[in-house]
Order: structure tokens, then C-alpha cells, then sequence
């Protein structure tokens, strides 16, 4: 039988309390047991990207965490990312350059993404490819998905539309 732990922790603005496996991932958590699939599990060893949230603000690799290891903290997915509206921009300069295929990196992109734009000002193509190339896209070329982090990166400045 597997040892099971109480968590409480708050997910997009939601305080959460469950019992969780001591072993279960973060993504299998947020999944199974909360509904939020946005997050998704690529090669759960941390390398690809698609496992990536923000925990107490900071963007991790959601694959290498375990749930039981969130007590008390505040997790951000892609879901609760957009309906705050906080990557509204980056959705619409995502949605336009056709920077998605599959979506299966999409979430991943987004919130990476979002972190650079935090930083403020508008960041080179190099800078947008050297902080995005932890997160891996199988589909795209990258080109649309700079393109498209450029553009946001310029609207929120006053420099263009998304």
C-alpha cells in the first residue's frame, strides 16, 4: 500500500486540500485529481518543457516535483495564467503568427514566455531563443514562436499590436 500525505496548497488563486501518494508527481496531481490538464508530461525527466508552472513564482519543472512536497504553497497553471488575462497578449501574438501546431508544448511556451516578458523591455530574438530553449517544440521551427514572443514583447512596450 502506498504511504499517502495531506497536502494544502493553493492552485490558481484556490486553496486545495487532498491526500495525495507521497510519490505522486506534481503534472499526475494537477491531472488526475484536480482537472487541470493544461500542464502536460513530455519526457518526465525535466528536459522538454511541457511540465512547466510556476510554484510560489518561480517557473519549475512540474515532472520533478512531488506533490507532497508543495505543502503550503501557491501553484500557477496555464489555466489559471489565462483567466487572470496575464498572457492574453502572448495568447493573441500566439494565436496570430501561428505559433502552435500540435499544443502539446504550448503551455510550457506560454509561461516560460511570460516569465521573460515580466523582466520588462523588449528582449532580442537571441534572448527570446536562449530563455526558450529549455522548452522543447517538436512541430513549429521555433520562428513563429519567437516571432511571436517578440510581438507581445513590443505590445506590452507601446510598440505594435500583438
Amino acid at each position: 500500500m502506498s504511504e499517502t500525505v495531506e497536502i494544502r496548497l493553493t492552485v490558481n488563486g484556490e486553496a486545495v486540500t487532498r491526500r495525495v501518494a507521497a510519490r505522486q508527481n506534481l503534472v499526475d496531481f494537477l491531472r488526475e485529481d484536480l482537472g487541470l490538464t493544461g500542464t502536460r508530461a513530455g519526457c518526465e525527466h525535466g528536459v522538454c518543457g511541457a511540465c512547466t508552472l510556476r510554484v510560489d513564482g518561480a517557473i519549475v519543472r512540474g515532472c520533478l516535483l512531488f506533490a507532497a512536497q508543495l505543502d503550503g504553497a501557491r501553484v500557477e497553471t496555464i489555466e489559471g495564467l489565462s483567466d487572470s488575462g496575464e498572457i492574453a497578449v502572448l495568447q493573441a501574438a500566439f494565436h496570430e503568427r501561428n505559433a502552435l501546431q500540435c499544443g502539446f508544448c504550448t503551455a510550457g511556451m506560454l509561461i516560460t514566455a511570460a516569465e521573460l516578458l515580466a523582466r520588462g523591455g523588449v528582449p532580442s530574438r537571441a534572448e527570446i531563443r536562449d530563455f526558450l530553449s529549455g522548452n522543447y517544440c517538436r512541430c513549429t521551427g521555433y520562428h513563429a514562436i519567437v516571432d511571436a514572443v517578440e510581438a507581445a514583447a513590443r505590445t506590452r512596450a507601446g510598440n505594435g499590436p500583438p
